[in-house]
């Protein structure tokens, strides 16, 4: 198994990249947004309670979001090769988390890539995804709280993944396919 976190702000680029890297690597690919906003769509239980946080820029709580990532990896045959975590996760209780689950499966986490982006960057980013895509959660007053959020909450796991050696600073900005060169110098050597 080759498992990787795509880590960085809302707007960053990580489904993106995330997209380049199941191609490359032809591993399967998480997004805890994308898996969230069905959920609230199709208006489960779960969608519900998400929905609750999400519509005004928090995070789920980290016992929801483990059980629903257990879940997505217990049920989909295609994780066995390995697993792109995109948006997951946010919290230090969220990577210790991960760590438990993938040692449970006899894995665990191979890399994690930081897209770096400054703010200014990632409000215009995802003010104009908003207004090409109609994404409920992209709207200034959201961005503003996932952006706090994010520095709050999520940017610490910076810290963490630096500590197990596992971070790589990727530049966020500039063009799609230099940044995608950039992350796949750091990962083939790894993937070996």
């Amino acid at each position: 198994m080759f498992n990787i976190v795509v880590f960085g702000a809302p707007g960053s680029g990580k489904g993106t990249q995330s997209a380049r890297l199941i191609d490359r690597y032809g591993i399967h690919h998480i997004s805890t947004g994308e898996v969230l906003r069905e959920h609230i769509k199709n208006g489960t239980e779960l969608g519900k309670i998400a929905d609750q946080y999400i519509s005004k820029g928090q995070l789920i709580p980290d016992e929801l979001m483990i059980s629903i990532l257990s879940d997505v990896l217990d049920t989909n045959p295609a994780a066995a090769n390995g697993v792109i975590f995109d948006g997951f996760p946010r919290t230090i209780p969220q990577a210790q988390a991960l760590n438990e689950m993938l040692a449970k499966r006899g894995a665990a986490l191979d890399a994690v890539i930081g897209l770096e982006v400054e703010d200014e960057e990632l409000i215009e980013r995802m003010l104009n995804r908003g207004r090409e895509t109609g994404r409920a959660d992209d709207t200034p007053e959201t961005i503003s709280n996932r952006l706090n959020v994010y520095h709050s909450q999520t940017k610490p796991l910076k810290d963490f993944y630096q500590g197990e050696g596992k971070y790589h600073a990727i530049p966020g900005s500039g063009h799609v396919d230099r940044i995608f060169e950039r992350i796949a110098e750091i990962l083939d050597p790894i993937k070996g």
